[in-house]
């Protein structure tokens, strides 16, 4: 199943790179690219991705939707 997101999107318009989310994140480039795919990933790792892109975990509708 595919996850909806707006990773890629919000990434694209902080202007970073996927290997600059990926550091602030804690996690890999290829991670970074699966979840802008909308492959599932572990909500541990949502919410790292969550927390880099700058939103709170009460926001994460903002980045994941479906998620609220």
């Amino acid at each position: 199943m595919k996850l909806k997101n707006s990773v890629k999107t919000i990434r694209e318009s902080r202007l970073l790179s996927k290997s600059e989310l990926a550091r602030k994140a804690g996690v890999s480039v290829i991670t970074v690219g699966r979840i802008e795919r909308g492959e599932e990933c572990r909500m541990e790792t949502m919410r790292k991705i969550i927390l880099a892109l700058g939103y709170t975990i009460e926001e994460k509708g903002k980045v994941f939707q479906g998620q609220e």
